[in-house]
């Protein structure tokens, strides 16, 4: 999709509001352009040295038409301010409802932070979009309004008119496709930049050293160097349509005044109409140079778009349902599962063939590399297999869709962190409706309950982006409460306790292994302590499935 396309498409959203303002910049434009003839009829009752009633009510309804002018632009403004609010609401909604979904292959290669910064995009989308619409439409149908009223005046103004359509379209054709391609190339290196300061911001301790430092700023240079660049050559587009339109307003000043003079010198038009015509000429350059000027923010707007919508056409999955579900067992199995990563040749998974019953116990192991987290997020239905097959089935043998799978398993996988908020939001995400008692559950039995008792907010208690201020040991725990306070039908875990002590690592361990809970356990570790008390133990080699022994 063009980014003209996708612009369009955005318009249509609000085409009421836009159909709108364009009628009230129509009516504004027609107001606007009654004026020269008042004015003209003015001046021809003040050649005449005649005081009268009719000049005294002209002069009140070019003053009146001034004023309701005013008034339509007015009413422009509050519409555009609406639909700024809800380009804004819409956008914001249409990133915090994406992201969450993006498939895990659309964002492999991606840095998701840099990603959701195209919300900033928005902004510049409110303000061109409503310049646009206030400006460029006002000044079309100016120039369209213009010309039709110069034609009354004399045959020789529709070659000044078709002039002006002229020069908007020489100027619009040959520069269009440069304009944007470099505002483009601009965009992309001013995300460059931006995500590179987030990388410095998230690793400042790294950046400290004077080696580390000085790779710091040179990459920084190298980004902003090539920014420079291509907001230069945006410039010199800008610029060659700048003087273009500077030779266009020399030729046709000139031309109005000494042909325009000529006419009236010879009777072919009076003084008034010449002043009319004049001041309609101003109107139509004024309009002209609006839309030249303006050319910037449609490249900026069209960028904007494009980049919003680099975000928008990622594949996303569908919500996972948990409302209306009870599922007392589930039986996972999978068919000559295969799985590659994106630009990769070697597959990461080759022929995964295995079943799971409802409340087995699993470790998981193999060498580094082998594939064990790429299994697990295969189990738990964060990636979708690129061969075969995966099935996950009820006690009654009812097929289970992905959504409705993924809203009973419980999952820690490397990646997981947590997000700035208090530590009850952290592990409920906002559900109410859950029992406290649940809660009190999982934190007691992921040893959380005596730190949490140590903050005067408790639960409350406010934690940074990754929860930075904690120790590790106290992320996994929170983590783990998360994992379990919905209790589960299933729990995929990754080394979910290797920051911890020994003791409590035992405590944890016992605790997700016991008989009590009837919830299935796929967990990948090399701590020892988890081959003890699990009953199944399968070995990764090279992707594939090397070994599935009984324990």
């Amino acid at each position: 999709m063009t980014p003209f396309k996708r612009f369009t498409n955005l318009l249509k959203l609000d085409k009421r509001d836009v159909y709108q303002i364009i009628f009230y910049a129509a009516f504004a434009g027609l107001v606007n352009l009654s004026l020269p003839l008042g004015i003209q009829a003015i001046i021809n009752f003040i050649q005449s040295g005649q005081l009268s009633v009719s000049w005294i009510v002209l002069v009140l309804l070019v003053t009146v038409g001034v004023g309701f002018g005013g008034v339509l632009t007015i009413l422009q403004f509050r519409i555009v301010e609406n639909l700024q609010q809800r380009i804004f609401v819409r956008s914001s909604f249409e990133f915090a409802y994406r992201m969450p979904l993006i498939k895990f292959k659309e964002m492999y290669s991606e840095y998701a932070p840099e990603k959701a910064n195209r919300f900033f995009d928005t902004l510049m989308v409110q303000k061109g979009t409503a310049k646009l619409l206030l400006d460029f439409c006002a000044a079309f149908l100016q120039v369209g309004f213009g010309i039709i009223l110069l034609v009354l005046y004399h045959s020789f103004f529709m070659v000044i008119g078709l002039l002006f359509i002229a020069i908007l379209y020489i100027i619009f054709k040959y520069s269009y496709k440069d304009g944007l391609e470099t505002s483009l190339n601009e965009s992309k290196f001013k995300y460059k930049v931006a995500a590179w300061l987030q990388e410095i911001a998230r690793s400042r301790e790294s950046f400290r050293k004077n080696k580390s430092f000085e790779y710091a700023l040179k990459r920084n240079d190298a980004y902003v160097s090539e920014y420079v660049n291509f907001r230069e050559s945006h410039f010199q587009v800008m610029k060659k349509q700048y003087i273009q339109l500077t030779i266009f307003k020399v030729l046709v000043t000139a031309a109005l005044l000494s042909i325009g003079g000529f006419l009236v010198i010879h009777h072919q038009m009076n003084i008034g109409q010449f002043v009319a015509a004049e001041i309609v000429i101003v109107l139509l350059i004024n309009s002209v140079e609006k839309i030249i000027f303006g050319l910037e923010s449609f490249y900026d707007v069209l960028t904007s778009v494009e980049k919003i919508g680099q975000v928008t056409d990622m594949e996303i999955s569908c919500i996972p349902k948990t409302a209306g579900i009870s599922v007392e067992g589930l039986t996972i199995e999978t068919e000559n599962v295969g799985y590659q990563y994106p630009g990769y040749s070697k597959q990461s998974l080759k022929n995964i063939n295995l079943k799971i019953a409802q409340g087995e116990k699993i470790l998981v192991t193999g060498s580094n590399g082998a594939g064990k987290s790429t299994f697990l997020r295969l189990l738990s239905g964060m990636l979708e297999p690129e061969k075969g097959a995966m099935y996950v089935t009820d006690n009654y043998m009812n097929r289970l869709d992905e959504d409705t799978y993924r809203a009973h398993a419980g999952t820690f996988l490397q990646g997981d962190t947590l997000f700035a908020g208090t530590i009850r939001e952290n592990i409920l995400f906002g559900n109410d409706t859950l029992d406290s008692e649940d809660l009190k559950w999982a934190l007691d039995n992921v040893c959380l309950t005596p730190y949490i008792k140590t903050f005067p907010n408790g639960l409350e208690n406010q934690i940074h982006p990754g929860g930075s201020e904690l120790s590790a040991s106290d992320i996994q725990k929170i983590l783990l409460a998360r994992s379990i306070v919905n209790r589960p039908n299933i729990l995929f875990l990754e080394d979910p306790v290797d920051k911890m002590d020994s003791l409590t690592s035992q405590k944890i361990v016992d605790f997700l292994l016991s008989e009590e809970n009837n919830w299935t356990v796929v967990v990948s570790s090399k701590n020892e302590i988890w081959k003890e008390k699990c009953n199944r133990m399968i070995t990764i080699y090279e992707g594939k499935i090397s070994n599935d022994i009984k324990l």
